[in-house]
């Protein structure tokens, strides 16, 4: 069996890193029909769209996407590829899994940190809706439904049913927008009632932040509106060594696209030393979206025995590899 997956390159480094993340996925075993759809500022510019349609016509042959970092021209009136897509496809969630990497130099050496993160992918603050009332005083609309809340609380409480997770933590600043954060949390108390067996518990957004600086490790699923997750998932991501090593995963009923989310880095573009690990371990949620969980597990453990063997680690984790000495590398362990 052939699995059709729109794969997107991006620019700056992501081509480097995708084509790493594609001889890997390729290495595991599992037939990928590879369609590529290039985009980057050039195209967007080219086109006048954030999203050319054979970008999306090949998204909606193939449903899947593996997507590397693509620069949106700033200033220039495009809207954000990542927002665009989201957008379209309604990917309203967004899924972040953290965890610690053997070998990786963090503050946090001798501590387990897994968890995964859920963030509502397509309103709160995102939704872009903006009004300068009289000159220099703007007013930015919050919005948040009870069909979106419930929907992102949904997959968190069913991931964590199936997966064997044990507790969700609900991230809120409800004290202060009673309405609105208020909403989204009694749409989280609902479904929580719905699965006795996972521990539920809320947090307001400032002091959530400060303890996951203090004891990540107590953590399992986070639960948060948009905004929040945003910056909470990239908090995370710096406890475990940053974006470079952290997976990221879009998904809607009818449609998934996974990314590495860092940046497109253009100061080492072409240098062959960019490291593809984010790219690779969104290729294992990937896979698992495919119901490829063997050759997922396989992949995934790869990458962490690379990582705890050290000898083939790139400069942002205190290696001296190229991202082709990697990706050799991680193959190899696969086969």
């Amino acid at each position: 069996m052939s699995y059709p997956v729109t794969l997107i390159p991006g620019d700056g480094i992501g081509p480097e890193v995708s084509q790493a993340a594609r001889r890997a996925v390729d290495a595991t075993g599992v037939k990928i029909d590879w369609e590529v759809a290039e985009l980057n500022p050039d195209i967007i510019r080219k086109t006048g769209q954030s999203l050319p349609q054979s970008l999306i016509d090949s998204l909606e042959r193939t449903c899947v996407g593996l997507k590397g970092p693509v620069t949106t021209p700033i200033g220039e009136g495009y809207t954000s590829v990542n927002v665009a897509l989201r957008k379209r496809l309604d990917l309203f969630a967004n899924v972040r899994p953290v965890r610690s990497l053997p070998g990786v130099v963090s503050r946090f050496q001798d501590v387990k940190i897994d968890m995964v993160i859920f963030r509502e992918n397509t309103e709160d603050l995102y939704s872009g809706l903006e009004h300068e009332v009289v000159k220099d005083v703007v007013t930015s609309l919050k919005v948040i439904t009870r069909v979106a809340s419930t929907r992102i609380a949904e997959y968190a409480f069913k991931f964590a049913a199936g997966t064997g997770r044990k507790k969700v933590a609900a991230i809120h600043k409800a004290n202060i927008m009673k309405l609105a954060d208020g909403l989204f949390l009694r749409c989280a108390r609902e479904v929580a009632a719905r699965y006795p067996q996972i521990e539920y518990k809320e947090l307001i957004v400032d002091n959530a932040a400060m303890q996951l600086v203090m004891r990540p490790e107590q953590f399992d699923i986070l639960l948060l509106p948009n905004l929040y997750g945003d910056i909470v998932s990239d908090l995370a991501a710096g406890l475990v060594g940053g974006l470079g090593i952290v997976p990221g995963a879009n998904m809607g009923e009818g449609h998934a696209v996974f990314e590495a989310v860092h940046g497109s880095a253009p100061d080492i573009a072409g240098k062959g030393i960019a490291n593809p690990t984010a790219m690779m371990l969104s290729s294992v949620l990937m896979l698992l979206h495919l119901k490829e969980h063997a050759a997922a597990t396989r992949l995934q453990a790869a990458v962490e025995a690379v990582y705890a063997g050290r000898k083939h680690l790139t400069r942002d984790v205190g290696g001296t590899a190229s991202t082709e000495e990697f990706t050799d590398a991680v193959i190899d362990m696969l086969q």
